[in-house]
């Protein structure tokens, strides 16, 4: 973020909402309001909560991976042994790849305990994945789910033939971030000097409700590149 006066970097202060003054950040503290009070509560009272998972990442059970829904994954981290523990690191990564299992544990960090899963990456490094806890999961009953007749026959064999057409082992390799290469792209033309040409972009063709039309043509495309 830049000021477009003079391109000068935007820097965020903390302000004190009564005083107007900037704060500096080691006269800040944590606090939880209880009715209309604050509690400030200080490092020492941080580590009081559980003092022996301050510096631990603990694994509580063992599971099989696919039995974890992806959808409790958050970021991924690659994990490396401390010194003097690289002969446990190699143990236990390895048990995990016989086993086909993965660790499920917790770990304190920024004073919240993370959910975590530990497991074997390409059989040559343990990966830890952040998680989820279930009550932090949406209920996605709050949103408007389409509900009623079933589809057509006719419509969901052509369906799943539009699917099995395009069914292929997945490769990430594949996959590329090609709007950051684009737009990278118009940043190096822009200093340069050139002049940037919007492409102008169709609305495709047929209505969102002729499901029937949208399949033929999606399977006669594919056929086309097939050829």
């Amino acid at each position: 973020m830049l000021d477009k006066k003079d391109l000068s970097n935007i820097r965020y202060k903390r302000i004190n909402e009564n005083t107007n003054k900037e704060v500096a950040w080691e006269n800040t503290v944590k606090g939880y309001k209880i009715e209309d009070k604050y509690i400030v509560l200080d490092a020492e009272g941080f580590q009081a909560v559980s003092p022996e998972k301050s510096k631990i990442l603990s694994i509580i059970q063992f599971v099989k991976e696919e039995e974890v829904d992806p959808a409790l994954f958050e970021t991924p981290y690659f994990l490396e042994p401390q010194k003097n523990g690289e002969a446990a690191y190699k143990l236990l990564m390895k048990a995990l790849v016989k086993t086909k299992m993965a660790g499920i544990g917790s770990f304190i960090l920024r004073k919240s305990e993370i959910l975590c899963m530990i497991r074997p990456y390409q059989d040559e490094i343990l990966m830890v994945n952040r998680m989820r806890y279930p009550e932090e999961m949406r209920n996605y009953r709050e949103l408007k789910i389409p509900s009623g007749k079933a589809p057509k026959a006719k419509e969901l064999k052509m369906a799943e033939t539009l699917i099995k057409s395009l069914a292929e082992s997945f490769d990430p390799t594949k996959y590329k971030d090609a709007y950051n290469d684009d737009l990278l792209k118009i940043i190096k033309q822009n200093a340069k000097g050139k002049r940037i040409k919007t492409k102008e972009t169709k609305e495709p063709a047929g209505k969102a409700t002729d499901l029937m039309t949208m399949l033929k043509a999606s399977l006669e495309s594919g056929k086309r590149k097939a050829r």
